[in-house]
């Protein structure tokens, strides 16, 4: 497993479509349709070896492709960057971030049931 580090803005962005997609491996066709930028073959390639370096998937050859699956799941990355976010922006106080997120509007009853809800499972 990858030390979850905090990825640079292509490499999290191949992640995104790699993650996207509903069969692994994946061909590096089908992960460049989920980017919303047009880089050529050998720019993915390149990356997805930085991403293989870095631990995020795993490549192998399958006749002439390449094929890649990914090792670190969507879910870990979110929950590894929100906590660096949080303690590097917030200093882990996670009122200080809502604060800032609603510095003038209002939170609906609806917000605050569902922000109870989630504090409530994670004191368990």
């Amino acid at each position: 497993m990858a030390t979850l580090t905090h990825l640079p803005d292509a490499e999290l962005e191949v992640m995104q479509a790699l993650w996207a997609l509903d069969h692994y491996p994946a061909h590096t066709a089908d992960i460049a349709q989920g980017l919303s930028r047009d880089w050529k073959a050998p720019t993915l390639i390149k990356l997805l070896s930085r991403l293989e370096e870095r631990g995020f998937v795993e490549g192998r050859k399958e006749g002439r492709a390449n094929v890649y699956t990914p090792v670190v799941q969507r879910e870990d990355y979110l929950a590894a960057e929100s906590r660096s976010f949080l303690n590097r922006l917030h200093g882990g106080s996670l009122s200080s971030l809502v604060a800032a997120l609603f510095p003038k509007a209002r939170l609906t009853g609806e917000d605050i049931r569902r922000l109870e809800e989630i504090l409530k499972q994670e004191g368990k």
